[in-house]
């Protein structure tokens, strides 16, 4: 098991954790981001993160505003009801959904996999053009292009 697989398969796990939470069916890609955000010991990746203000609580916040305003798209004022936090199930969630099977395939289709660092998760997740995290980075005002920028660039310092 190489160093890329023991880090995806420990924030695939956190993420399991963040979908559970949510009370999501599936592990889908902003609970991948959530996780990375929460990583604190793969530094280049939370150092890129933290450079566009994202850290955690900022990321849950950002998907927090993401989910109301999806709502109130569909006419649905989150502040008119008083919902319940999901209930987060039994089990956590053991399926990747769709979002996360995406980003992985971008990732697999340009680099070889000895090639693969933490920023190649990152990048596969941010470089998402429809969808949740995208909506939610540009509610929370961040450069989705600037982003990009730096996490190819944390790419090619660490590829060097």
């Amino acid at each position: 098991m190489t160093t890329f697989d023991r880090y995806l398969q420990t924030i695939i796990e956190q993420g399991a954790h963040e979908a559970h939470r949510d009370g999501s069916a599936t592990i889908e890609a902003h609970h991948l981001l959530l996780a990375i955000a929460a990583d604190r010991e793969t530094t280049s990746t939370h150092q890129v993160l933290a450079s566009a203000g994202l850290d955690h609580r900022a990321m849950r916040a950002a998907l927090d505003r993401e989910f109301e305003h999806s709502l109130s798209a569909a006419g649905v004022s989150l502040a008119a009801f008083d919902l319940p936090r999901p209930s987060g199930g039994r089990e956590r969630p053991a399926k990747l959904g769709a979002s996360v099977r995406l980003a992985l395939d971008r990732i697999a289709s340009v680099y070889r996999k000895r090639d693969l660092r933490p920023a190649h998760l990152l990048l596969g997740i941010v470089q998402a053009q429809v969808g949740t995290v995208p909506r939610a980075l540009a509610l929370a005002g961040v450069d989705q292009a600037d982003l990009l920028t730096r996490i190819l660039q944390t790419i090619a310092d660490e590829g060097a």
